[in-house]
């Protein structure tokens, strides 16, 4: 336990509060098939999540980006992926009791996503986390992404609360840059859709946490 008492707690969303390593693979499978001819391992995939449907987009077809046909196959991706949205995501195990123990405490809770709101919006919706969240930034919400800290701040300031005073999230490394330029208290988590090379340990964060129910239990301790 930290001696700061954190009025906010505020998530990134895919690998870190929701799994939605289902959905967005088996939109995958079909760019793998249709537009990319031969299936592919879906674990290599899924670690490449966090680097968005551009990266999956080449990773299935071979089509680079600046290829005619990479924005085209690109915007099927996300077609086939939204109707995908809220059918098979779960929150990680705890957090929905979680997000229900901040309100009973009088905190606040939100989430910041690289994920554009076409998105974010029904898959929250589908999850049924109780309160919703105070703040859902997305990209189309701000003028510079993660790791920029400026949707951190937006969150803030939608849930009322001094950046030190919060709590980020993240399981990629732009997510702690992000926090920490905005002044909040860090935490990656270990258990999201990490590279194998890639090591939360030195991605600068204040605290490192392995499994969904380490983070549940961290934040229980701070209310």
């Amino acid at each position: 336990m930290t001696d700061q008492t954190f009025k906010a707690f505020v998530f990134d969303l895919d690998g870190t509060l929701v799994d939605t390593a289902s959905e967005l693979l088996a939109a995958y499978r079909k760019l793998c098939c249709e537009l990319g001819g031969q299936e592919k391992p879906f674990d290599d995939a899924r670690k490449l999540i966090s680097y968005g449907s551009g990266r999956l987009v080449t990773e299935a077809t071979g089509v680079e980006e600046g290829d005619p046909r990479w924005e085209v196959y690109r915007a099927q991706y996300l077609d086939w992926y939204e109707a995908e949205l809220g059918t098979s995501a779960i929150p990680y195990d705890g957090l929905l009791d979680v997000v229900k123990r901040l309100d009973e405490a009088d905190r606040r809770w939100g989430v910041v996503t690289n994920k554009f709101r076409r998105f974010a919006d029904p898959l929250m919706t589908a999850m049924k986390f109780q309160p919703p969240a105070g703040s859902l930034v997305t990209p189309c919400d701000v003028t510079k992404a993660k790791p920029h800290p400026e949707p951190i701040l937006l969150a803030a300031t939608q849930l009322q609360v001094a950046p030190e005073e919060m709590v980020y999230v993240g399981d990629h490394i732009r997510d702690i840059q992000a926090g920490n330029a905005a002044g909040c208290f860090t935490i990656a988590v270990k258990y999201g859709y990490i590279e194998d090379h890639d090591d939360p340990d030195q991605w600068g964060a204040d605290l490192c946490v392995d499994t969904p129910q380490d983070l549940c239990q961290w934040i229980r301790k701070q209310l």
